[in-house]
């Protein structure tokens, strides 16, 4: 009888930078992120302590274009994978690991928005899968024209269904 194991990672963190993307040789999107947890307990002395833990987290595929569009540094997340860890040997000759949660799936915990007065417009080519020699998807920034906005309406809360 086999045994079983597992290698599941749930975190809740806040983005310690901007997400960078990348494409493969073959075309596929990876997206690594910073993610900070913290830990807060009192000491039996009453002393109040605080740990932060950094991981570097990686999405690939469709997920690594969402979170590249979605994510911005601060943004609090709540993510889910598996750990992966890499051994290379480095050009001064010692031998380097790196750990990465490798992630398969990602919550949007806050409501951040671009800043006032902006607005992200994905382009088309974000949306369709790149090509190795095309470059990777642009997200441009674009001001709202003031003419352009709605006004505001009055939302009563009796009209909410639930």
């Amino acid at each position: 009888m086999a045994s079983r194991s597992l290698n599941k990672v749930l975190l809740i963190g806040n983005l310690t930078r901007d997400p960078e993307l990348r494409y493969t040789p073959t075309g596929a999107a990876v997206c690594t992120i910073g993610l900070a947890t913290n830990r807060y307990w009192t000491t039996e002395s009453g002393e109040k302590k605080e740990e932060t833990e950094f991981h570097r987290v990686v999405a690939w595929n469709k997920l690594a274009e969402l979170c590249s569009q979605l994510l911005i540094k601060g943004r609090k997340i709540y993510v889910e994978g598996r750990l992966r860890t890499t051994t290379w040997q480095a050009q001064d000759g010692n031998q380097r690991n790196t750990t990465e949660i490798v992630i398969e799936d990602m919550i949007l915990l806050d409501s951040k928005r671009p800043p006032v007065g902006e607005e992200a417009i994905v382009t088309a080519q974000s949306v369709a899968q790149p090509t190795p020699t095309q470059s990777q998807p642009s997200v441009e920034k674009k001001k709202k024209d003031e003419t352009s906005q709605k006004p505001s309406e009055d939302v009563n809360p009796d009209d909410i269904p639930f």
